[in-house]
């Protein structure tokens, strides 16, 4: 089936996240792309969009931790991107290069990988200089070492990765970015070795299936046992949805993949997560030229993400208790907190024998 022949009725998103407030600097004001935004924030109903005097972002926290936190999660800054990020950055192991959309995400995930990493409230800031963005993917084709040349990667070509400190389908129905880049890229304006890569927890498909895509772009479902997904991904499309969109963009000719994140040994884990490999086979089912890929990621955290989170969610579940976990330090000194050893050692084995057995059609990229 290809796009076209889609049902487009029935990919209406189940989430779609819709800022209270659009600010916009005045550096982005006059770029193209911002009207671009103006328009699809106008036609989502956004009555609150002010175009700022200067490029300074104010009046963004409130009186508690909390007020500034549910503040900024309800708006969306358009930006230009500052020249040191529009210099692609290596991301092993996921792809070869990093170039980003946005900054910031409307999600409500109590383990949000942002928290600790970016300075601020966490406000969702959109870049308006699009084309110095995506100038990284001309400057940098044909270069990288994660995929490019590789023999186990080789084909994907020069990978690109759009969602490090963002997820671009949660904020695409008021930015645009993502269709933008996909187009461009489907089009061959960037070569045809060239490939985007994105994750999200939203189901907003509905007009990336109907893109010239030329296969040249991947997008991968973050998916998890249900009880990690009910508990602590809130704001986001539960898991028949997210299912549902990757079989859409499937069978729309899209390369797909999972983003098995982040893994928790909560009671009952082999079954749960067992659970979720089938719900996953079921959805791709029967499609042809699937080409689908996991990556799988284990729950970690750092002081500084447990500090943050604790102040966003004072009263969650989430497990980030230092005595049970293992240190793992980085080159620069950092500490992360990680599951102990033997822990690590049982779900690896669990994994890449239980999605060899339930879901051979996917590629296992990398385990961390």
């Amino acid at each position: 089936m290809t796009a076209q022949e889609l049902d487009l009725t029935t990919l209406s998103p189940t989430r779609l996240w819709v800022p209270k407030h659009v600010m916009i600097t005045r550096a982005a004001a006059e770029l193209p792309h911002t009207a671009e935004i103006v328009r699809r924030c106008e036609r989502a109903g956004v009555d609150d969009i002010r175009f700022l005097s200067g490029n300074a972002l104010t009046g963004l926290r409130g009186a508690t931790e909390r007020e500034t936190y549910a503040s900024a999660k309800n708006t969306l800054a358009v930006v230009v991107a500052p020249p040191s990020a529009l210099k692609p950055q290596p991301i092993p192991p996921s792809a070869d290069w990093r170039i980003d959309l946005a900054k910031g995400c409307p999600a409500h995930c109590q383990y949000c990988y942002l928290a600790g990493s970016l300075q601020g409230p966490p406000v969702t800031r959109a870049y308006a200089n699009l084309d110095d963005v995506l100038d990284g993917i001309r400057t940098h084709a044909g270069r990288g070492s994660v995929t490019r040349g590789t023999i186990e990667r080789g084909d994907e070509g020069t990978t690109f990765e759009l969602s490090c400190y963002t997820d671009p389908l949660g904020i695409e129905s008021v930015t645009g970015s993502l269709a933008a880049a996909i187009s461009r890229v489907g089009a061959g304006e960037f070569g045809n070795d060239v490939q985007l890569r994105f994750t999200t927890k939203f189901d907003d498909v509905g007009e990336l299936v109907t893109l010239d895509h030329g296969r040249r772009t991947r997008i991968r479902f973050s998916v998890n046992a249900a009880e990690v997904a009910n508990r602590f991904e809130g704001g986001t499309a539960r898991m028949p949805a997210r299912l549902a969109a990757l079989r859409a963009m499937a069978t729309a000719g899209y390369r797909v993949g999972l983003t098995i994140a982040p893994i928790m040994p909560i009671p009952g884990w082999r079954e749960q997560y067992g659970a979720l490999l089938d719900d996953v086979a079921a959805a791709v089912a029967g499609i042809e030229d699937l080409d689908l890929t996991a990556e799988i990621i284990t729950h970690r955290f750092t002081p500084a993400s447990k500090e943050v989170l604790l102040g966003w969610y004072p009263r969650t579940k989430l497990e980030m208790d230092e005595d049970l976990r293992s240190q793992k330090r980085s080159k620069f000194g950092g500490v992360k907190y990680v599951y102990p050893k033997q822990t690590m050692t049982e779900m690896r084995g669990w994994f890449t024998e239980e999605l060899e057995r339930r879901l051979p059609a996917a590629k296992l990229l990398y385990w961390t």
